[in-house]
């Protein structure tokens, strides 16, 4: 799918761009309801695989996106993590987001984490962003650990209603957490 880019390696993973052997299991995972308990909705193969258009367009615009992730010694892809810009949609923008989405499968292993790491690693260094955010429901408490594991620093003034979702939404109530590059 993706021409050549940049690509991330940490001990355990490699951060590359997304591959037409990826659309199955990302719809897999993104029609997990367990996986997307914190989203509106699971998507549907045709969303899933307009998501990873919209990564990759990411990449060819910014030089960054969502990449796809992959376990390096089982050549598996388990999700993905990454950045991407977030404009004047949201209450806190423009800047730029890390995120993540991982089968359930890699669920408790620190590969969040540890994608998320060098992603903040390359966002710090290589395009010298001076900070990024990250934000989930608050009742995502497994995304705001690995949020927290990452020394991101919430300030409950910035919490915010997500502006796509009703007020009343039980989804709505959101946390924002935030890195900066002197962290």
């Amino acid at each position: 799918m993706g021409e050549a880019g940049p690509e991330l390696r940490t001990e355990r993973l490699l951060l590359r761009r997304w591959r037409l052997d990826d659309l199955e299991p990302f719809a897999a995972l993104s029609a997990d309801p367990t996986v997307m308990e914190h989203y509106p909705a699971t998507l549907s193969r045709a969303e899933s695989n307009a998501f990873i258009q919209r990564m990759e367009a990411g990449f060819e615009e910014h030089d960054y996106s969502f990449w796809a992730l992959e376990l390096l010694e089982q050549e598996r892809f388990i999700g993905f993590v990454g950045l991407r810009p977030v404009g004047h949609e949201m209450p806190f923008g423009p800047t730029v987001e890390i995120g993540w989405r991982l089968a359930r499968a890699a669920w408790g292993h620190g590969y969040a984490t540890e994608g998320a790491g060098a992603c903040a690693s390359f966002a710090f260094d290589e395009l010298q962003l001076p900070s990024l955010v990250a934000f989930t429901a608050a009742r995502n408490l497994r995304s705001r650990r690995v949020m927290e594991r990452l020394r991101m620093t919430r300030d409950p003034g910035d919490d915010f209603s997500h502006p796509k979702l009703t007020p009343d939404h039980q989804l709505a109530p959101h946390v924002l957490y935030r890195l900066t590059h002197a962290r």
